[in-house]
């Protein structure tokens, strides 16, 4: 049986093993940030809400406080066409990768509170089905839990994985749509491609249901990075362990 001082060192060993995950994939600071971001980005909370919270109602998802890697390749795919949005696209079409590495990393940063949710928007048969997927998956089809990529209390998970509390009922359905179609791309292998055309228009009502009514846990920040693999290999946010290949 392991001695307590085995446990201590094991656990230093996971800490520094996280930490040196993070360290190899932390977004780095762009070469001149803007001292006056806050009033540069403006812009985007006429859509994304007050200093980017958004509301639990409507299309627009709150970027604040999402994780910074997300953000900044949400912000390239956006600029580069992988994400179909004429809007963004027109907004971001001339900024260089320092200026949306800055943006991203200003959203990151914020740290405010969520709105409660809005109540659900679907019978119980359908919350219980949506909250399955969403923690145990569907083994028989391949389909993995959400948990096992946007972390336990579904706040996301360092680098680059986001949350999915605190999303309208509405966006969830339309992203997971667009997965489906081709609309929204990341880049290879595309696993959220691959889970959503697993997903029927049931599954993507149920799941986005389910999501779109949970409260948010008291700590609202994303989980470290994760020491185990993902359960698929995704482009957009490779593995500890691929990330040593």
């Amino acid at each position: 049986m392991p001695t307590m001082s085995h446990l201590c060192l094991r656990r230093l060993l996971s800490v520094v093993a996280s930490a040196m995950v993070l360290s190899a994939h932390a977004l780095p600071p762009p070469a001149n940030t803007p001292p006056d971001m806050a009033q540069r980005l403006q812009a985007c909370t006429l859509c994304h809400g007050k200093e980017g919270r958004a509301t639990p109602g409507g299309f627009f998802p709150r970027i604040a406080g999402k994780p910074a890697d997300y953000l900044y390749h949400q912000l390239l795919n956006f600029r580069d066409g992988r994400r179909n949005n004429d809007g963004m696209r027109y907004l971001l079409d001339h900024l260089s990768d320092d200026y949306l590495r800055a943006a991203a990393l200003y959203f990151s940063g914020l740290d405010l509170p969520y709105p409660p949710p809005l109540p659900p928007q679907a019978d119980a048969a359908t919350l219980a089905r949506g909250e399955a997927l969403v923690r145990q998956g569907d083994a028989a089809r391949e389909l993995p839990a959400c948990m096992a990529c946007h972390g336990a209390a579904m706040t996301g998970t360092l680098p680059a994985v986001p949350g999915l509390l605190g999303l309208p009922r509405d966006y969830l359905i339309g992203q997971l749509g667009a997965w489906q179609t081709g609309l929204r791309k990341a880049f290879a292998p595309d696993c959220m491609a691959h889970v959503a055309n697993k997903l029927s228009p049931t599954d993507i009502g149920a799941v986005a249901g389910w999501l779109a009514a949970q409260p948010l846990p008291a700590d609202t920040h994303p989980a470290p990075v994760p020491v185990k693999p993902l359960p698929l290999r995704c482009g957009a946010a490779p593995s500890p362990l691929e990330s040593k290949r």
